[in-house]
């Protein structure tokens, strides 16, 4: 059978990201950015995780919206669908059979100690549901399902990667080989981008001071404004340290996003003040997400083609998936 890739050869990434609303600075600095620059490394896979944002109340309309939205986005960032599979995760329906399956080899015990699980269910105490505690299960499925070489991922993921090969290496104990082990993909530029009001905490568009997060969709003049607040110390030297969260939260958003390196930053402010350093990455962060933000306006308001991108790919995507859960039936005696 003809490969859905161009080059099968290359080694294959997949990853996913919620359809929540507008991503943030953190979310293209930390994910989408580098999800562009490897699509031609390897044969990439990226998907609108709806199915994960049902462990919440949404509103059907507005997530209906949103999902759309969001393949604008990733495209008017820079995902090629030449180069690399972008679909909807509810229109490959291999997604929930595969997790159903995995759901009978995960322990109880297994998930109950996921911290994330903890985390949410602390802030959401009215609707701890079954899919809140199975969520890792689905999120095994979406990576088993494509064969992934590798998957990006950020600190607080770690755990959900490790139980995805304990779940697959059970299954091909007894069974046989079956799922190929992923690995960790961590890029080399980028990493975790830190509130600008409070640079101890993730940058977050949930964050209830809104001057602490990027809307990648943010007008150039509140951006600058918003950097120009950016909480940072009172010592008045640019450099990276620790000791110095704000100013090296900006130190690593203008490293990344000028492509040098954070010691060549350090240099080129090192007679500046806070001020003048603070408009500077403001004006760059502006400057990088104009583009992004002219090409979202016109995607937006083709809803046909976002949908017929969405198709496309999803019927890529289910060539994979399908010869997988196959696989796996056969296996486990499913007729």
């Amino acid at each position: 059978m003809k490969s859905i890739f161009n080059e099968p050869e290359k080694q294959i990434m997949l990853s996913g990201i919620q359809p929540t609303g507008i991503f943030t600075l953190g979310n293209y600095i930390g994910a989408i950015k580098n999800w562009r620059k490897v699509q031609d490394k390897y044969n990439c896979l990226y998907f609108i995780a709806n199915l994960h944002s049902l462990t919440v109340r949404n509103d059907p309309q507005k997530l209906k919206q949103l999902t759309l939205d969001c393949v604008a986005l990733l495209l008017a960032c820079g995902i090629d669908v030449e180069k690399s599979i972008l679909f909807i995760q509810s229109h490959v329906p291999e997604h929930a059979e595969l997790s159903w399956v995995l759901q009978c080899y995960t322990q109880f015990g297994e998930l109950s100690r996921m911290t994330q699980f903890k985390d949410k269910s602390l802030k959401n105490a009215d609707n701890v549901n079954a899919g809140l505690f199975g969520y890792p299960v689905l999120m095994a499925a979406d990576i088993l399902l494509y064969q992934s070489d590798f998957v990006p991922i950020g600190a607080d993921q770690k755990q959900h990667l490790e139980i995805t090969r304990d779940i697959a290496n059970r299954f091909n104990q007894l069974y046989g080989p079956t799922f190929k082990l992923p690995n960790p993909y961590i890029p080399k530029s980028g990493g975790r981008v830190m509130s600008l009001a409070d640079p101890t905490s993730k940058m977050s568009k949930s964050d209830k001071n809104s001057n602490g997060f990027i809307s990648v969709l943010d007008p150039t003049d509140v951006i600058i404004n918003k950097f120009k607040k950016a909480v940072t110390d009172s010592e008045s030297k640019i450099y990276f340290s620790d000791k110095k969260p704000g100013i090296s939260n900006l130190i690593t958003i203008y490293s990344t996003l000028a492509e040098i390196e954070i010691k060549e930053v350090e240099e080129k402010f090192r007679d500046k003040g806070y001020g003048e350093f603070k408009l500077a990455v403001g004006e760059l962060v502006a400057e990088t997400l104009k583009p992004i933000q002219s090409k979202y306006s016109q995607l937006s308001k083709n809803k046909n083609y976002l949908k017929d991108i969405c198709e496309k790919g999803s019927q890529k995507a289910s060539v994979i998936a399908k010869k997988t859960l196959k696989s796996v039936y056969e296996k486990i005696g499913i007729l």
